[in-house]
C-alpha cells in the first residue's frame, strides 16, 4: 500500500539555500534537499481504491478557481519540541490562501474515510530530525541562525508524494502534480488523475 501525502515541492534554488544551513549539530539527521517540501495533508498507508479516489478528488480540487497560485514565504529557522526537540524546520508564514487550501485537503481526506488530522497545521519545511539532542545544543544552533530567511516561492501547483511503505521518511517520490487553477489537462511531468499507484 502506498504511504501518501500532499505538499508543495521546494524548488532546487531554495533547497540549495536551505541546505547551506546543514551541519554543526551533533545528533541531527539532515533531510536531503531533494526531499524538502511543505506538507499539506498526510494520508498514510492507503489501499489502491482509496488512493485513486483521493487522486481524482485532488485533481478536481486543484482546478477550482478559488485555488489560484499564490506565494509561500519562508521566514525563520525554528525547532519543534521545546523540552525534547525532535525537528529543525524552516517556518512558512501563514496566509489565507495556504490555510484555505490545507482545509480543503483536510475535508477531502475526511470525505474519503480518513480520520481527522489531530495536529494543528503548522506549515514548515523539515530540515533535520533530532533524536537525543540536548535542548541547549539546539538553542545554541538556532541562535547562530536567528536571521530572516526572506525566501519566497510561487505555489502554482502541489504534488502527491509517496514515502516508503509503512515506514515513511525519504526518499520521497512524486506520484502526481496538480497545477492550481488550471482547467486544461494537467502537466504530464508525473502521473495524474486516475494513475496513482
Amino acid at each position: 500500500m502506498p504511504r501518501l501525502f500532499t505538499g508543495f515541492p521546494i524548488p532546487a534554488s531554495i533547497g540549495a539555500q536551505l541546505a547551506s544551513l546543514r551541519g554543526g549539530l551533533s545528533g541531527a539527521k539532515w533531510v536531503e534537499p531533494e526531499d524538502y517540501h511543505v506538507t499539506l495533508r498526510f494520508f498514510g498507508d492507503l489501499d489502491g481504491g482509496t488512493a485513486r479516489a483521493i487522486d481524482n478528488d485532488l485533481f478536481e480540487l486543484a482546478q477550482e478557481t478559488a485555488n489560484a497560485p499564490f506565494s509561500l514565504a519562508l521566514d525563520e529557522i525554528a525547532a519543534f519540541g521545546r523540552q525534547r526537540p525532535h525537528a529543525l524546520i524552516a517556518r512558512v508564514k501563514p496566509s489565507a490562501a495556504l490555510t484555505r487550501l490545507q482545509q480543503a485537503h483536510e475535508a477531502l481526506a475526511r470525505r474519503n474515510g480518513l480520520p481527522p488530522e489531530p495536529r494543528k497545521f503548522t506549515p514548515h519545511v523539515t530540515l533535520a530530525r533530532l533524536r537525543g539532542v540536548e535542548p541547549q545544543s539546539v538553542a545554541n544552533w538556532l541562535e547562530i541562525r536567528a536571521f530572516p530567511l526572506a525566501m519566497t516561492l510561487e505555489a502554482d501547483h502541489f504534488a502527491l508524494f509517496s514515502a516508503r511503505d509503512s515506514v515513511g521518511g525519504g526518499p520521497y517520490h512524486i506520484e502526481a502534480v496538480y497545477p492550481l487553477g488550471e482547467v486544461d489537462q494537467p502537466s504530464s511531468s508525473a502521473p495524474m488523475k486516475g494513475n496513482c499507484r
